[in-house]
């Protein structure tokens, strides 16, 4: 199988191999990445963390796993943005990641220990929460979130009127946190003007979850840049449907007359 399959099989068993799944998305983009042998490592990591780890109930555990690893020297990565700060084997090897590559080893990590918990999808920086717990993790470091330290966290990444919800705090599956690390390796592959790697995380970002426009638009763009007319009116057709701003709309159909319009000739 491909790397694209072996990932979404990893996602089809019970419960979803989503760590592993990880791994095989890193493997689209370094032929050389062997998911196995990165598995064993984190066997090594799991060992040491357990040593380091207090005699208490696995529920009270899910802060000093997060502390245990930033003593290990796993910390957010704060150098100039690129792919590898997202790519799985990568972050392992360097101990430096975004806060969903490290949450990404936690939670691998805590299900292996059987210590309880959840990715949370939140605004700009993805976090972590034990069930029914009052606050939420951060996963660069393990530091306690209550309500207002998630309204200024949502203000930082949007704005003076974002407005937290419920929503923003609610636990997330193995398919959503996928869906965003392969809009982060977009996002980063762009950076690097990459665009096929680009594309590889744009096309796995419309398989794994439900798509957005902004989505559909992300590929037609690459499209544009590679020089695919016909493909990019597809996504931009998709996005028109998915659509709810006026304004977009009309900028959406003209963008889509001028790409049914052959070329001059010259």
């Amino acid at each position: 199988m491909s790397p694209r399959q072996c990932c979404l099989a990893c996602l089809e068993r019970e419960p979803p191999a989503v760590f592993e799944a990880a791994l095989w998305i890193a493997a689209e983009h370094d032929p050389t990445l062997q998911p196995a042998d990165v598995l064993r490592e984190l066997s090594a990591l799991q060992q040491q963390i357990s040593l380091g780890l207090p005699a208490l109930p696995p529920r009270e555990l899910a802060q000093p796993l997060l502390r245990r690893l930033n003593e290990l020297d796993f910390r957010e990565d704060d150098s100039p943005p690129r792919p590898q700060s997202a790519l799985l084997h990568k972050v392992i090897q360097r101990r430096r990641g975004q806060p969903l590559s490290l949450a990404l080893v936690a939670l691998e990590l805590a299900r292996r220990l059987e210590i309880p918990l959840q990715g949370v999808n939140f605004p700009g920086h993805f976090l972590l929460r034990v069930t029914a717990a009052d606050h939420l993790l951060d996963p660069c470091g393990g530091r306690r979130l209550y309500t207002r330290d998630c309204r200024e966290l949502l203000t930082r990444y949007q704005g003076a009127q974002a407005e937290l919800s419920a929503s923003h705090m609610g636990a997330c599956d193995g398919r959503s946190m996928l869906q965003r690390l392969s809009r982060n390796l977009l996002h980063l592959h762009l950076l690097e003007e990459d665009y096929l790697a680009a594309l590889k995380d744009a096309e796995r970002v419309l398989l794994l979850g439900t798509p957005t426009a902004a989505d559909h638009l992300a590929r037609a763009e690459l499209y544009q840049r590679l020089e695919c007319p016909q493909a990019e009116r597809f996504d931009v057709q998709h996005a028109l449907l998915l659509c709810d701003d006026p304004a977009q709309r009309m900028l959406l159909t003209e963008r889509l007359r001028q790409l049914a319009t052959p070329p001059a000739l010259h």
